[in-house]
């Protein structure tokens, strides 16, 4: 008898839980969603932008790097001795040239020599980004800047596999004593991920070469000299409301002659001045002494980007501070007019009419309609005094001139420390626009820390969660992983950046991308190789939100309490007001299925059929990978609606996340 009472007892329990109602308050519009509530961080990490999305497949295009020859081989007959490479050398051959006395933007460039040289004896071969991918069959756009001194040389160019074997090739010959750009088209015929590029000289005379590229005609748009294509379709795929360029770090650099100074990144790309990446000495366990920035990709390319993405733009300036863990430089006060001037400049570029001068570059670069900027950033993890006084001179400077401009201030890199408690402190009594969180934590702190922002002062400064990601293992870690454990509690965390969308205007994950080959930090969202691309477990659930935003906060409670963690739930609620839809996203962090019943409160109609995407996996150290690239992804689902009830019956498996969105058919 006893052992029968204790199963009622326990089937009573099971069935209370089951019970559990979980309410979404529908009428109750608590506070608008913005629509750049979920976006994008690129930073130019991991081999991000130069062997990453700009889609130049030559290194050191044009000898700036530290060493000119970087990235480049002295061809010669394989079976000549090594001598012959020294003459070569000696003799000057290959010689490189440096005219710092007509131009500091791109000074050195290559002068080749040949006597009576046939295909073979003499040439330069590139290595590319930790290699070149070759697609069978793509066009390849090949381009150099030449002037012929003396004689006539021809040029052999070639496309080889990792056997050294050539699989593609065309024949151009510089004809003008003056720099002109040559450029022929071919096709590669076979793929190849690990490629390199090779140039045979033919001839007698004396040839000048600069800027020696090579791009893949599949880029995005089609555009010559464009970005990567399979790369950007991830960030549109994900429809993000901003795209926070171009970083990160490299905004400060190692010292501020290290810093991103956006003037010099547009107009032609042979005007651009490279500079070296502040990441190339970062990091012992990485080293990257070839990684440089050739600003092909440029601001303007940036704004164009979000232009062709329909997001906002949100560009970040140096604010006369160089990264506090390095170099530390600051400029003195009465020396930072220059940066406030880059800062209004850069204003009049991105919005200024045609008229006006930075207007006008903008028209000539090929976009005379305004890019519509509304807030920028200034400084980026700075901190101290020193950061403020600097910050309320931009403020009154931009302000003064841009009263609706919104400003997106830094507040240093620790969410717990005492620096961010004084930063946060006076940025609110200087009642700041926007102000910059960061952080990087285990997945642990992402779940304490879903009712962050409960509290948060909702007529006080907007928060930007501008960098955040789960840390597997710990901060800086090189053994990070991109485990669905991270994506989820991250989920988690983000039900409480929506639940607080009155406080919480922004959030973006960071890194973006990183090369598989070429990557400093780790984990980061979107990981490729020079073929293929693929998105993280944390790139789905970031795919979810942005994808899931809705327009508006809605209540979402269970006994009346926010759902934050109780049973190892989170849970949100949205109305998108132009699908007349409810949007409710539930993340079980638990290692239990649990059924909930959800009532949608305050509607008269419901559409009998909704749906929802499921992310799931038991085992919290799944990733996916090249080969299994949506190994931990989300799967649609249809599930019924009670109609009658305005109900809908959760089945939370273990360790999940899902999005539910129900349409609301009152009229």
């Amino acid at each position: 008898m006893k052992k029968i009472y204790l199963i009622a007892l326990c089937l009573f329990g099971i069935n209370t839980f089951a019970q559990k109602k979980i309410v979404v308050d529908v009428p109750n519009k608590v506070s608008e969603i913005q629509p750049t509530m979920w976006g994008v961080f690129f930073e130019d990490i991991n081999m991000g932008a130069d062997g990453g999305i700009y889609a130049e497949l030559i290194k050191n295009r044009s000898f700036e790097f530290a060493k000119p020859l970087m990235g480049w081989n002295i061809e010669y007959p394989a079976e000549a001795k090594k001598e012959v490479l020294v003459k070569l050398r000696h003799e000057g051959e290959i010689l490189v040239q440096n005219r710092m006395d007509k131009t500091s933007a791109n000074p050195r460039y290559l002068t080749v020599t040949v006597n009576n040289t046939q295909k073979g004896e003499l040439g330069l071969s590139n290595e590319g980004f930790k290699g070149m991918g070759f697609k069978s069959g793509l066009r390849y756009d090949f381009s150099v800047l030449a002037r012929v001194i003396t004689g006539s040389v021809k040029m052999h160019v070639e496309l080889l596999n990792a056997k050294k074997e050539i699989i593609g090739s065309t024949l151009v010959t510089p004809n003008s004593k003056e720099w002109s750009k040559i450029e022929s088209s071919f096709n590669a015929l076979a793929s190849e991920p690990k490629g390199t590029f090779r140039i045979w000289f033919e001839g007698t005379g004396v040839v000048d070469l600069d800027m020696i590229s090579l791009f893949p005609s599949d880029t995005w748009k089609g555009r010559k000299g464009g970005m990567r294509a399979d790369m950007i379709q991830l960030l549109a795929d994900m429809k993000p409301g901003f795209v926070r360029f171009p970083g990160g770090c490299i905004v400060e650099g190692f010292d501020l002659n290290n810093r991103y100074q956006w003037k010099k990144t547009l107009g032609p790309i042979e005007e651009r001045q490279l500079i070296m990446n502040r990441w190339n000495i970062e990091f012992t366990h990485r080293p990257a002494p070839d990684y440089f920035q050739t600003f092909g990709l440029g601001f303007f390319e940036y704004f164009q980007l979000c232009d062709d993405i329909g997001a906002a733009p949100l560009p970040i300036l140096n604010c006369g501070m160089a990264c506090q863990f390095n170099s530390a430089e600051v400029v003195p006060l009465d020396q930072l007019q220059p940066y406030i001037d880059d800062a209004l400049d850069l204003i009049e570029f991105a919005n200024g009419d045609v008229s006006t001068k930075w207007g006008k570059t903008r028209a000539d670069m090929g976009h005379p309609a305004p890019f519509n900027l509304t807030m920028m950033g200034i400084g980026n993890e700075n901190w101290g005094p020193q950061y403020i006084e600097r910050l309320k001179i931009f403020t009154k400077a931009i302000k003064a001139k841009y009263p609706t401009m919104k400003i997106v201030n830094s507040s240093g890199i620790d969410p717990e420390s005492r620096i961010f408690q004084h930063l946060n402190t006076e940025l609110r009594a200087m009642n700041a626009d926007i102000i910059d969180e960061h952080y990087y934590n285990k997945p642990e702190w992402f779940l304490k820390n879903a009712s962050r922002y409960d509290s948060y002062d909702r007529n006080g400064s907007k928060v930007f969660a501008g960098e955040y990601a789960a840390q597997s293992v710990q901060t800086v870690s090189p053994n990070n992983k991109n485990t669905w454990q991270c994506a989820m509690s991250e989920a988690a965390f983000m039900t409480g950046l929506e639940r607080n969308a009155a406080v919480v205007e922004m959030a973006s994950y960071a890194p973006l991308f990183a090369h598989a080959d070429g990557w400093q930090w780790t984990p980061d969202l979107i990981w490729v190789d020079n073929l293929r691309s693929y998105g993280t477990p944390n790139y789905y659930v970031q795919k979810l939100y942005s994808n899931n935003k809705g327009t508006h906060v809605l209540p979402i409670t269970e006994s009346g309490s926010t759902i934050a963690g109780k049973d190892s739930l989170y849970a949100a609620a949205a109305w998108d007001k132009n699908a007349n839809e409810v949007i409710i996203k539930v993340v079980n962090v638990s290692g239990k299925a649990q059924n909930h019943e959800l009532s949608l409160a305050g509607v008269k109609k419901l559409d009998p059929k909704a749906k929802a995407f499921v992310m799931q996996k038991d085992n919290l150290e799944e990733v996916n990978t090249f080969e299994n690239a949506t190994n931990v992804s989300p799967a649609e689902q249809d599930i019924t609606v009670d109609v009658k009830k305005k109900i809908i019956n959760l089945s939370l498996p273990a360790k999940s996340f899902i999005v539910y969105r129900v349409k609301v058919l009152d009229k």
